[in-house]
């Protein structure tokens, strides 16, 4: 005797293994983003460089992508994060530096004017971070960062800092890796700073970090050998220390990388020149209300944070580079968004 309930059971069961291609692929594989055409441009180029039988198909060992970190995969807004670790750390270390008072940027930051830190300028911020970051071992620094991190919040989000990573970046980062990206973080941001919290924050183990580095020197002490870091400047990751820093580090060009500022022109460009097809985007800060929105493209000021040039969005739209609306392209840009 026939069992038909089996039999409808198990014909159904194979014509759901029989749509699970086509129901995966129907899935939304960059849930918070809007199917904008910045959306589409990432979709279709992954298809592209990943199918065997296209003509764009990049073999695995070469899909490697490259992101900015301020600004392009968190909040740099109102300051750098590591400038403000920068600031706190300076009080800290304020008592045992009594010259510091009558002496700039450093007076800037105990009279928590942040104007007069500005007019500093560049010298004035490296100046800062020479004197926060080093003198110190390389593990009592990242000892130091980890606490920093477990302590602080963004003074608008309220939020700590490691949670204040944009959500459609975050996917974006998993969604490649799935498609067999290997993908790096090329920050003008210090790289040791930075190293502690990008696994958590985005997947991304320490050595697929590059970012500017202090000069390090091995020393024997009682405890045992230690790594001191030195308060000189070894290598700056930002403009045309970028390319550089992706030759050095990386050892590849890669095929797609991500930016939002003045600061990722020459990765952009570097990109650009390689072989084949390639995805250049600029996460564009026009969204106020949810974010922030600054820079002359915006038809603001300049600002000391992550300046998106009106010449940039000019030069992305005659060479094809995608830029990002956080306001029209995502519809949700932080986890803890209501």
């Amino acid at each position: 005797m026939i069992n038909r309930t089996n039999g409808r059971w198990a014909v159904s069961a194979l014509a759901t293994l029989l749509l699970l291609p086509a129901l995966l692929v129907a899935q939304d594989v960059l849930p918070s983003w809007n199917n904008t055409a910045a959306k589409k441009a990432i979709v279709d180029f992954v298809a592209k460089v990943t199918d065997e039988n296209s003509p764009d198909f990049v073999p695995v060992a070469d899909r490697i992508a490259t992101f900015d970190n301020d600004g392009t995969l968190w909040t740099e807004h109102p300051m750098y994060t590591q400038m403000a670790f920068a600031i706190d750390r300076v009080k800290a270390l304020a008592p045992t530096h009594p010259e510091w008072k009558d002496q700039q940027p450093f007076k800037a930051v105990l009279d928590n004017d942040l104007q007069a830190l500005s007019f500093t300028g560049q010298k004035g911020l490296v100046d800062l971070v020479l004197a926060s970051h080093t003198d110190i071992t390389t593990t009592d620094f990242e000892a130091v960062v980890k606490e920093w991190f477990a302590t602080h919040r963004h003074p608008r989000f309220q939020q700590p800092y490691t949670q204040c990573t944009f959500k459609p970046m975050v996917e974006l980062l998993e969604y490649l890796r799935a498609n067999g990206f290997k993908t790096f973080i090329v920050s003008g941001g210090g790289i040791e700073f930075m190293r502690p919290i990008t696994l958590g924050c985005y997947g991304i183990p320490s050595d697929q970090v590059v970012g500017s580095t202090t000069k390090t020197k091995f020393e024997m002490k009682e405890g045992g050998p230690v790594l001191m870091r030195l308060p000189e400047i070894d290598f700056i990751d930002d403009h045309d220390g970028k390319p550089v820093g992706i030759n050095r580090f990386i050892g590849k060009r890669p095929i797609a990388s991500f930016g939002n500022s003045g600061g990722d022109r020459e990765m952009l460009e570097w990109t650009s020149a390689g072989e084949g097809l390639s995805l250049k985007m600029l996460v564009f800060h026009d969204d106020a209300k949810r974010e922030y929105a600054y820079g002359p493209a915006n038809g603001m000021p300049d600002t000391k944070f992550g300046n998106f040039p009106q010449d940039l969005m000019e030069e992305a739209e005659k060479k094809g580079w995608v830029v990002i609306s956080m306001k029209d392209d995502w519809k949700q840009i932080f986890t803890f968004e209501k």
